[in-house]
């Protein structure tokens, strides 16, 4: 066994997959449909219409067009985020060609499942989010009473096929984003969202020197007006405009051409501009220390973390979710995408691929015989017209 191997079976041993569900059997045993309201729409077991392993992708598909989802699952054991990764894996499949609605998955505390809806309390929010010419992958932390919206917006998937999100957050305050086991996204968790109050300030008692030239450009004191610049008005009469015939001196006055702009009027001068050699650049005040940044250490730290949860709002219903994984091994997390999309995401592909064609086809076939229709439709017309005309000439 390769020494790289050993390394890899150690650190699956020592994981602990906290929540994982690939909605087989009596799913709907092990999550709570929401009432908090009455009119939440129906999430229903299926693989959809295309697939490449029934059984593998079978997963959980909103079903019902203009309606909220609030759907929770309880963790067997609650847990902390404090010293380990945080692994948070789905699978999103929009076979609706969604429009307009969210496919993302909240990790929360310990929640009543029948009174879970979009008021409660939630520590992550993560997966893509489709309405109009937003496409993005949202990605919120709970801080502080506060729901931190990310700062940077990457695309998400908008093809119909299944794909597979993933966030880590690591212990030491960084993260990743991958979709379909590549990264799309990384970076801090202090620089990315706005957990806390700026390091550094603008200083309130710094001011801008008297001597401080802000003007990038000035002009060329070298340059000069030319002699005939002024030669020509800037309106002139009109050379093509001619006295009316109907015009009568003695009632009229004398006749003037009327005054149009002076195409040759070159207007104010003004001496060109050149680079200021005195320019120093926009003055800002210097940074100081913010007396109100207080550093925190575990900003990625979720003290009781007890179940998952979707709650979403899709106006085209169809989207199927599936392979849930919660997680302190990014190992784990990426054996588990092996064992189920990545497994079947080829066949999967290659069965829309399939479906695509049998539609064109079909939509061809109907085509053509529309077209023979009207033709069939176009021969009786002339038919007729035809044997009324004989029957005139009778």
């Amino acid at each position: 066994m390769s020494f790289l191997l050993i390394l890899v079976s150690c650190s699956l041993a020592l994981a602990t997959v906290h929540f994982q569900e690939s909605f087989d059997g009596d799913w709907e045993s092990r999550w709570t449909h929401s009432s908090a309201k009455s009119d939440y729409g129906k999430f229903v077991g299926t693989a959809g219409k295309f697939f490449g392993d029934e059984e593998i992708n079978k997963g959980i598909q909103t079903s019902q067009d203009a309606r909220f989802y609030a759907l929770s699952a309880q963790l067997a054991a609650p847990f902390t985020s404090k010293d380990k990764p945080l692994v948070l894996q789905f699978s999103a499949k929009h076979e609706q060609n969604i429009d307009c609605g969210g496919g993302y998955l909240k990790v929360l505390p310990s929640v009543d499942g029948t009174a879970f809806n979009g008021d409660s309390k939630y520590y992550i929010m993560f997966g893509p989010d489709i309405c109009g010419a937003t496409k993005k992958i949202h990605f919120i932390f709970h801080y502080k009473g506060q729901n931190l919206l990310w700062k940077k917006e990457p695309r998400c998937e908008t093809d119909t096929l299944t794909h597979v999100y993933t966030a880590i957050v690591n212990p030491d305050g960084t993260y990743e984003v991958l979709v379909d086991n590549e990264k799309r996204e990384s970076g801090k968790l202090e620089e990315d969202w706005d957990f806390l109050k700026p390091k550094t300030i603008p200083d309130p008692e710094d001011k801008k020197p008297e001597d401080w030239v802000d003007e990038a450009e000035m002009a060329d004191p070298e340059d000069r007006k030319p002699d005939n610049w002024d030669d020509e008005p800037e309106t002139i009469a009109d050379p093509d405009a001619t006295q009316p015939d109907d015009w009568e001196e003695e009632e009229d006055g004398e006749w003037e051409a009327p005054m149009i702009a002076n195409p040759n009027f070159k207007g104010e001068w003004k001496p060109k501009t050149i680079p200021n050699p005195a320019y120093k650049g926009v003055w800002k005040p210097r940074d100081i220390p913010n007396p109100e940044y207080e550093a925190d250490e575990n900003l990625h730290v979720f003290e009781d973390i007890a179940a998952v949860g979707f709650d979403l709002w899709q106006v085209k219903s169809g989207t199927i979710f599936d392979n849930i994984i919660l997680t302190d091994s990014v190992e784990e997390a990426q054996a588990f995408y092996e064992s189920t999309t990545g497994k079947t995401k080829v066949a999967e592909k290659e069965a829309f691929d399939k479906a695509e064609a049998e539609e064109r086809a079909k939509e061809e076939e109907e085509r053509k015989k529309q077209a023979e229709e009207k033709s069939d439709d176009d021969e009786d017309e002339d038919e007729d017209e035809e044997g009324e005309d004989k029957h005139d000439e009778l």
